[in-house]
């Protein structure tokens, strides 16, 4: 299947769900990338999952990107081994009520990156079973990974780079 077949089946097995299927990357590296509403993640993850044709039996990552006040873009990559194709799903979730629904018993390879995510951005993952920290020592403060988070090396030693948020040019 070609990205915009991808995106379109997801598409049509998630009706009457408000999805946006597009392309991202170019050439070789396209690939389909599938917004989904936040109420809609697991039933999409799982529909790649079990869909024949889409078969995605590879779940390859989990992350996502703080966008600031509009909150914070959850994406999963996932693949078909077998038919060589994958979506990029991607769901907003708000900042005030940071928490999406756990994907790890329909993947298992998630747990990590979810442990990650909600490490470094303060996401949580609804029944999910061991958010314990990961990367960070315990007593570690704050989501090192969101954007209005300020470095401590920044605040010992003047940066010679950018400026942080809310630093005056």
């Amino acid at each position: 299947m070609t990205p915009e077949e991808v995106g379109s089946r997801m598409a049509t097995l998630l009706a009457p769900a408000e999805t946006t299927p597009s392309v991202s990357g170019g050439a070789r590296h396209a690939r389909a990338t599938v917004d989904v509403p936040l109420a809609n993640w697991r039933d999409a993850v799982r529909t790649a999952r079990d869909d024949a044709e889409l078969s995605c039996d590879f779940f390859d990552w989990l992350s996502a990107v703080d966008e600031l006040a509009e909150g914070f873009d959850v994406v999963a990559h996932l693949r078909s081994t077998r038919h060589r194709h994958g979506p990029l799903l991607r769901t907003r979730v708000p900042r005030e009520a940071a928490t999406v629904a756990s994907v790890v018993d329909l993947y298992p390879g998630a747990d990590w990156h979810e442990r990650e995510t909600h490490e470094m951005f303060g996401i949580d993952f609804a029944g999910h079973a061991g958010l314990r920290p990961l990367l960070l020592p315990p007593e570690f403060e704050g989501h090192p990974l969101r954007k209005e988070f300020v470095l401590a090396s920044r605040v010992a030693k003047p940066w010679p780079g950018a400026k942080e948020p809310g630093e005056s040019e």
